[in-house]
C-alpha cells in the first residue's frame, strides 16, 4: 500500500480483516506499506500489521512479494503510480477519485485495458457501493420494484472547515487534490447515482463556491487533515461546496449537493430515489436501513417503511453477525477487500473498473466548465459503449508463472 493516513488505516483494516470473516479464495497479506517519512511510516506499519516499509514506491512495486499495490495517496500520484504498478505487473486498487483530470484518468483506463490482456486486474476504491444497504437498493431497483426511474437526489455535506482558521492541507490545493468539495464527495455521490440506476450522467448544470479564499499556511512538514496553522495565509484554489442537477441517459432528473461547509453535518450522506412504482431513500447515518415505498400498494395502508438490512440474504451479511447486529463504516472496506481478492482469484473483472472511475471522471470535469460558465448546462462526453456500473464476469488471462508467494493476495 502507497499511503498510511486516514485512507490508508481504513484500506489496512480491510486488507487485515477480510480473510478473518470471509471464506476467500486467497488470503491477504500485508506485504509491505510505503510512505515518505521514514519514522511515520514505521509507525503506520507497527499499528496496521504491514511486515515491512518502503519510503519509494518504485521500490514497492519492484518488490516480488507484491501482487496487488493498493494506492492511498492524494489524487496528483494516482496516475503516474498505478500505470507504472500495472507495467510491473501488479493488480492494482485506487482511491477515488480515479486522478485529477479527465486526461490522467483516460491514461489510467488505457493502462488498466493493457494490463488485462496480460492478467493484471484494476479496481477504483468508491467503499460507499459495499455498505450492504445501498447494494440491496441496487438490487431492489436492477429487479424493477420502482420502475421507471424519474428522480435522483443525493447530498453529502461536512463541517470540517467551517473554521476559517482551519490550516490549508493538501485537500484545499488543486495541484494535489484536484478540486474541493467536487472531487472528495462529489464523487462518491456521482458514482452512487450511476451504481444505483446502471446509467450514466450526461449533462450536468452546474454551481460552486469557495467560501474561505484565504487559509493560514501549515507550520512544519505536515500535510495531512490537521496540523497548526501559522500567521502566514495562502490561496485556497479549490472548492468548498458544489450544486448541480443532471440529466441520466434514460432522461430521469438527478440533483446533487457537496460541501464542506454545512455546519453540524460531520458526514452526511444521504440519497433518495423516486421510480413510477416506488421510491428509495438512504441515510449514512443511519447505514444499516433502507427506507421503501412500494406505490402499487393501496393508498390507504401504502408509506415508506424501514428495512433492516442485516439478514444474511442481504449483500455481504452472510458472514457476519445475527440479524440485527449492525455494521459500520470500516465493514465497506472489508468488503471492498473481499470483491478485488475474489476477483483476483477466479479472474473476473473487478468492480468499480477504472473505466468506472473515468466516467465519473467526466461529470466532476463537466461540473467545473458549466459553473465556471455560471451554470450553463453542459454534456459529459460518452464513449461509443458507455460503461454502465454492473458486475462483469469475463475472464481474463491468468499469469503464465505461479508467483512465488503461493495462494496470497
Amino acid at each position: 500500500m502507497v499511503g498510511y493516513a486516514f485512507m490508508g488505516a481504513a484500506h489496512s483494516q480491510g486488507w487485515r480483516t477480510a480473510g478473518h470473516v470471509f471464506d476467500l479464495p486467497m488470503r491477504p497479506t500485508l506485504a509491505a506499506i510505503c510512505g515518505r517519512d521514514p519514522a511515520a511510516v514505521r509507525a503506520a506499519a507497527d499499528q496496521h500489521g504491514w511486515a515491512a516499509t518502503e519510503t519509494d514506491w518504485r521500490a514497492l512495486i519492484a518488490r516480488d512479494d507484491v501482487r496487488v499495490v493498493d494506492i492511498c495517496t492524494p489524487g496528483d500520484s494516482h496516475a503516474e503510480i498505478a500505470i507504472a504498478a500495472l507495467e510491473a505487473g501488479k493488480h492494482v486498487l485506487c482511491e477515488k477519485p480515479l486522478a485529477n483530470s479527465v486526461a490522467e484518468a483516460e491514461a489510467m483506463v488505457r493502462a488498466a485495458d493493457a494490463a488485462r490482456t496480460r492478467g493484471q486486474l484494476a479496481m477504483v476504491g468508491f467503499n460507499y457501493r459495499r455498505v450492504p444497504a445501498i447494494s440491496y437498493a441496487r438490487k431492489l431497483i436492477e429487479e424493477g420494484r420502482l420502475g421507471t426511474l424519474r428522480h435522483v437526489r443525493v447530498t453529502y455535506l461536512q463541517d470540517w472547515l467551517v473554521d476559517p482558521a482551519f490550516p490549508l492541507t493538501w485537500r484545499l490545493k488543486r495541484e494535489h487534490a484536484g478540486s474541493g468539495a467536487l472531487g472528495d464527495l462529489g464523487a462518491h455521490i456521482v458514482d452512487l447515482a450511476q451504481f444505483l440506476t446502471g446509467e450514466p450522467l450526461v449533462g450536468v448544470t452546474a454551481l460552486t463556491e469557495t467560501f474561505v479564499k484565504e487559509r493560514p499556511v501549515l507550520s512544519g512538514a505536515t500535510a495531512g487533515l490537521s496540523g497548526t496553522g501559522g500567521s502566514e495565509l495562502g490561496a485556497v484554489t479549490v472548492d468548498d461546496a458544489t450544486l448541480f442537477t443532471g440529466r441520466l441517459a434514460s432522461g430521469a432528473l438527478a440533483s446533487f449537493e457537496a460541501s464542506r461547509m454545512a455546519a453540524g453535518r460531520k458526514n452526511a450522506l444521504r440519497l433518495e430515489i423516486n421510480g413510477e412504482r416506488g421510491s428509495l431513500a438512504f441515510d449514512l447515518e443511519r447505514l444499516n436501513e433502507l427506507s421503501f415505498h412500494d406505490h402499487t400498494e393501496p393508498a390507504a395502508t401504502s408509506g415508506f417503511r424501514r428495512i433492516l438490512v442485516t439478514e444474511p440474504e442481504h449483500p455481504y451479511l452472510e458472514a457476519w453477525w445475527p440479524p440485527g447486529h449492525a455494521l459500520g463504516y470500516e465493514h465497506t472496506f472489508v468488503h471492498q477487500a473481499r470483491d478485488l481478492v475474489e476477483a483476483v482469484a477466479t479472474g473476473t473483472d473487478p468492480v468499480p473498473s477504472f473505466a468506472d472511475g473515468l466516467q465519473v471522471q467526466r461529470v466532476l470535469a463537466a461540473v467545473e466548465d458549466s459553473a465556471a460558465k455560471n451554470a450553463v448546462y453542459t454534456p459529459v462526453p460518452q464513449p461509443a459503449h458507455s460503461p454502465v456500473p454492473r458486475p462483469s464476469h469475463t475472464p481474463v488471462p491468468q499469469p503464465s508463472e505461479t508467483h512465488a508467494s503461493g495462494n496470497r493476495a
